[in-house]
């Protein structure tokens, strides 16, 4: 779950530490302190792109820190992705947002927008303010169904993905096939004189690099023998001959010089063996202009076919095979459609297989799905609600298969059930929302979920539904949310107050966590607005207390 929470320096937020608990957390504010800058932060965190005007103004930078605490379970699943949390199960998120530039790490790794995605997502699910409006797009219900029935979907998706991508692939070559015969002919043609081409160069492997020496060699003839000419005067022994001379006529007096003669004894000999290796090198060497014109010459061929058929003599040699391969094809053309038809007949008999296991399971999946979700819909005021989910043939397959599905509602009883979108209002979205993510909760080990003022359009009986709804999911969940009503905040397993306040010219945002009577304190703010009486602070208290009796029955 999330431990933690630290921010600096974001917008409204100079500071905020934030330490969460088990269960459900529910944050509270005045409209405009800085609620959705605290979901926002755990956004940016995630990976959300992030402005430079997010940062705090006179700031450098802005900062936010996520710490969790990982279950065993989990680790197997952060380990495919060479994420491991500490000794004691923690794993620590950072995002460090300047004006040129962000920095994600994990565990002080830094990592890319993707693998955080791919991380994060194994821990926290955030349902934003507005994401119940997705309900609308019908795209959104297939994959809702498919994330509830992965372990029934799951193989036949990936063995669908699969033909549908051999299935693309033999399509794009049958229609490429389909040319007129005079263009078969002319590519036939020109293959053959690039084929021609490669095999009568006879490259050899390792010849590049063996001209390129040598062509330097050559072309540096001149510099080569005028400098080892001088280097041959150089090492002449004449001097070094007279100096061991010299030394040896005195030697006899003192032992010390015996040291000396030794060593010019040695000079002598390695430079007479070097004067003699550069004599024998200026002796043999030649250096012929018509060979460097035929090693350039091979040279620039070679150069020449690297730049038409690859980079290396390995990619020229592939490029050879593939075009000999192609070469066969052509003539040999009908043979390869045919057999391009029959592969392509099969695979589609094949993909039509799959793609119609998919449709099954995933049909049969949607009634226990759509079952479940009328159960939470009833529990969410919704009284004679009819729920299902249409499915149509798509006319054309796809990588997910043939099937376009949607959810269907009907809140009255005698009406025919129609889209969402014709149906339900914003406040009954977001209920219907809330049972998806209720029953998504009961299949899916994302161990902590935020959801950010799902409470919008609804007051009243509904608002109590909601708060019992949320809090059934935070047994097996931690909740983090967002809420402007009473009875939801009620519910709380532990409370935050977020506040604004202007200091020194400065507005800022805090956060703290409030004790049983400050949790009362703020049901009363919630319940009577600006003024808060004793009555009102009285009946937040009984609130609280009822709150607490029905968590025990649920």
């Amino acid at each position: 779950m999330l431990l933690e929470l630290h921010v600096r320096n974001l917008a409204l937020i100079e500071q905020a530490d934030v330490e969460f608990g088990e269960g459900l957390n529910i944050l509270t504010g005045e409209t405009g302190a800085g609620k959705s800058i605290i979901i926002g932060s755990v956004n940016l965190a995630l990976g959300q792109k992030a402005s430079k005007e997010i940062i705090r103004n006179g700031a450098e930078y802005a900062y936010v820190e996520l710490i969790f605490s990982v279950e065993e379970e989990k680790r197997a699943a952060l380990a495919a992705f060479d994420v491991f949390p500490d000794e004691d199960g923690q794993l620590i998120i950072t995002r460090k947002i300047m004006p040129a530039r962000s920095i994600s790490k994990i565990n002080d790794e830094t990592v890319t927008a993707s693998r955080l995605k791919q991380v994060t997502g194994l821990l926290i699910d955030i349902h934003g303010q507005h994401e119940h409006q997705s309900l609308l797009h019908a795209s959104k219900h297939l994959e809702i169904l498919d994330t509830y029935a992965k372990s029934q979907t799951g193989k036949w998706k990936e063995e669908t993905a699969s033909a549908y991508q051999e299935y693309k692939r033999l399509r794009t070559a049958l229609d490429e096939a389909c040319g007129d015969q005079e263009s078969r002919k002319r590519e036939a043609d020109f293959l053959q004189f690039e084929i021609e081409e490669i095999e009568q160069a006879e490259l050899k492997a390792g010849e590049e690099e063996e001209l390129t020496e040598q062509y330097r060699r050559f072309a540096n003839g001149r510099k080569i023998v005028e400098s080892l000419s001088a280097a041959y005067g150089a090492v002449e022994t004449d001097g070094i001959g007279r100096a061991l001379h010299q030394v040896s006529e005195v030697s006899s007096f003192d032992s010390r010089l015996k040291a000396i003669q030794d060593q010019l004894y040695d000079a002598e000999s390695i430079l007479n063996d070097v004067h003699h290796a550069i004599g024998d090198y200026l002796d043999d060497v030649s250096f012929d202009e018509e060979e460097l014109l035929r090693i350039e010459e091979r040279l620039d061929l070679i150069h020449g076919l690297q730049a038409k058929y690859g980079a290396t003599l390995d990619r020229i040699f592939q490029s050879l095979e593939e075009k000999k391969a192609r070469l066969e094809q052509l003539e040999h053309f009908d043979e390869y459609r045919q057999k391009l038809e029959a592969d392509y007949q099969q695979v589609t008999k094949w993909l039509e297989t799959v793609s119609g296991r998919l449709s099954e399971e995933r049909q049969q999946a949607a009634k226990e799905l759509t079952v479940k979700i009328r159960a939470g819909l009833v529990e969410l005021n919704f009284l004679d609600v009819a729920f299902s989910m249409e499915f149509r043939r798509l006319d054309h397959y796809s990588a997910n298969g043939y099937d376009e599905a949607e959810f269907v509602i009907s809140t009255n009883p005698g009406e025919p059930q129609r889209s969402l979108g014709l149906v339900a209002s914003g406040g009954e979205l977001s209920r219907i929302m809330l049972a998806i993510k209720t029953v998504l909760a009961d299949s899916d080990d994302i161990p902590s979920l935020i959801f950010d003022e799902i409470d919008t359009g609804i007051s009243g009986r509904t608002a109590q539904k909601v708060s019992e709804q949320l809090a059934v999911i935070s047994r097996s969940h931690q909740v983090i949310c967002i809420t402007h009503l009473p009875q939801i905040a009620a519910m709380a397993d532990c409370h935050y107050e977020i506040a604004k306040s202007a200091d020194g010219g400065k507005t800022r945002t805090r956060i703290h966590a409030l004790d049983e009577e400050r949790m009362s304190e703020e049901l009363a703010r919630l319940l009577g607005g600006a003024e808060i009486t004793e009555a009102v602070l009285q009946n937040a208290r009984e609130m609280k207390k009822l709150a607490e009796q029905t968590k025990r029955r649920l």
